[in-house]
């Protein structure tokens, strides 16, 4: 049985995620969802494997970095997600992108295994987002001293991966 999750409000989340919110299409926000495993599969597959450490400028993330992030930022989300949906008081801390990713080490890492861990982070909050009754999908917390709710999250998650497509289309694949 699927469930029509609505687009959330401004009030639901922070200004600064409303570019990511509004990059997310009409319709079924599970499916938008699932869908982009697909997406990353094929966009990042594309990727030549003497390409994978390229950067558009010297102070930019690599090919690898970008997907990285993006990984980092699916399991911070999600894991909000998770946290507020099972009625979590606690507030739950920001995150530094830039640290997160200076603190990898990718070198030895091909891309083919960070798609592939993308597709099993993502896979795993599609399914718990199935299972969420309509009363969890608006409940709310705190993270990054802003409240948010879980369906602002679950589309958060979506417009970010929507905006590092963009950017690797558009400045490292071109």
């Amino acid at each position: 049985m699927s469930m029509q999750i609505q687009r959330p409000s401004p009030s639901e989340y922070a200004s600064f995620y409303a570019g990511y919110v509004s990059r997310v299409p009409e319709g079924d926000l599970l499916g938008i969802l699932e869908s982009q495993i697909g997406r990353v599969q094929t966009a990042f597959g594309s990727v030549p494997r003497d390409k994978e450490q390229f950067r558009y400028a010297t102070d930019k993330w690599s090919i690898r970095e970008l997907l990285s992030h993006v990984i980092d930022a699916e399991r911070v989300m999600g894991f909000r997600a998770f946290c507020f949906s099972r009625g979590d008081e606690n507030t739950l801390p920001s995150f530094s992108e830039n640290d997160y990713v200076r603190n990898v080490s990718l070198e030895e890492v091909p891309l083919t295994k960070l798609i592939e861990e993308y597709e099993l982070v993502r896979r795993g909050h599609v399914a718990f987002m199935t299972k969420l009754t309509a009363d969890a999908w608006v409940r709310s917390g705190i993270a990054n001293g802003n409240a948010v709710t879980v369906r602002a999250l679950a589309y958060i998650l979506a417009g970010h991966l929507e905006h590092h497509l963009g950017v690797l289309e558009s400045k490292y694949l071109t």
